[in-house]
């Protein structure tokens, strides 16, 4: 099958997509566990940017996996398919110009290395989202902790499967952090990579 595929050559590189939007193009993944807030800073900093006049494009978990990964469980092969669809599409979108805000849990370790692989290093921010489990919990904001508990949901990350908290993250934030001041720690960590 591989023999018949011909990779199209376009005529509109990433670069020009780039210089259109009048800003760089790249991948905020934020990890973390479930409750931890990814996702509720990453719209937050996706607010930001939008009035920044920035292009942005957020990929969260919940939703994704209520459409193109509708198909994947959790098991450890499920979940790594579900982050390796994922760093493809964010492929696409950095090759749009675009920013991505995407929020996972992406336990594994080998799985976010796929991701940078394939995004490329220099188009990768990872943002470790360190909530700690007993907040998580307290939060519950799904109520998927309690049922874990319960036992009624197998493969709960920081319950009953593992989560590999990066060891080098290009941005941490925690719990003792606001929404507010986790946008502003991220932002100005990637404001000198939005310019072209």
């Amino acid at each position: 099958m591989e023999k018949n595929i011909v990779q199209q050559e376009y005529k509109i590189s990433r670069t020009l997509r780039r210089e259109a939007n009048g800003h760089n193009s790249f991948l905020i993944f934020f990890t973390g566990f479930s409750g931890s807030g990814k996702s509720t800073i990453a719209n937050a900093l996706e607010q930001k940017l939008h009035h920044l006049n920035i292009k942005t494009y957020v990929l969260d978990g919940d939703n994704v996996r209520s459409g193109i990964n509708q198909n994947l469980s959790f098991s450890k092969k499920d979940r790594s398919e579900n982050i390796r669809r994922i760093g493809e599409i964010s492929k696409l979108f950095v090759d749009a110009g675009v920013v991505v805000l995407a929020a996972f849990i992406a336990p594994y370790k080998e799985d976010r290395e796929f991701i940078k692989a394939i995004i490329e290093n220099e188009n990768y921010v990872e943002v470790f989202v360190n909530t700690s489990l007993e907040v998580c919990e307290t939060r519950d904001v799904k109520g998927l902790y309690k049922k874990a508990r319960k036992g009624e949901i197998k493969n709960m990350t920081g319950i009953s499967a593992p989560y590999e908290a990066p060891q080098n993250p290009d941005v941490e934030v925690s719990e003792l952090h606001s929404v507010e001041e986790s946008v502003e720690i991220i932002y100005d960590k990637i404001k000198n990579k939005l310019i072209l």
